[in-house]
């Protein structure tokens, strides 16, 4: 327990000399690939999330999928790449192929779609190599460089402003 406080404080430490050095350089390049963030307690959803990218033309095998699970034994077979809070060591370190490759994925636009502030999850969000950072919570602001404000229920307010903002950047 003592441990894990340590563990917790040195993450949150190098997640904000992350984000407080980190200049957003967003360019105007069109989408062609997608990260996808998800909290399994938040949302179980996800073809409803990759619909939304269908409508708006990018290749079904562009968009990745990765979701944070807090107990491993509760693993769905549904989704493409998981992670857990034991794939987080100290100063920032993480293990599992599947988190290394999501974060070192130089994707055209990253969508964290979790409201709750979650320290793992700010964590693969901050060290994502994506261009364009999306948010739908507004917990720490300097995590995205665009925050559409709602519920993880509310997929349709999420697709129509998605589409709205994304053609107003030039995206799509």
């Amino acid at each position: 327990m003592f441990f894990k406080r340590f563990k917790k404080k040195s993450n949150q430490k190098y997640i904000n000399n992350i984000l407080n050095s980190r200049n957003s350089s967003v360019d105007d390049r069109s989408i062609k690939s997608v990260g996808i963030i998800f909290n399994h307690d938040e949302f179980k959803n996800y073809d409803q999330i990759r619909s939304v990218f269908k409508s708006i033309g990018i290749n079904e095998n562009r968009v990745k999928f990765i979701t944070f699970i807090d107990d491993e034994k509760s693993r769905p077979n549904s989704w493409d790449a998981y992670f857990y809070p034991e794939n987080f060591g100290w100063k920032g370190k993480i293990e599992g192929a599947d988190l290394v490759d999501f974060v070192k994925e130089p994707f055209d636009v990253l969508i964290s779609y979790y409201q709750n502030d979650n320290l793992e999850l700010n964590m693969v969000t901050t060290l994502s190599k994506a261009n364009f950072k999306i948010g739908i919570s507004n917990k720490d602001e300097r995590l995205f460089d665009f925050i559409i404000n709602i519920d993880p229920n509310q997929i349709n307010i999420f697709k129509n402003e998605l589409i709205k903002y994304l053609k107003v950047f030039n995206k799509i």
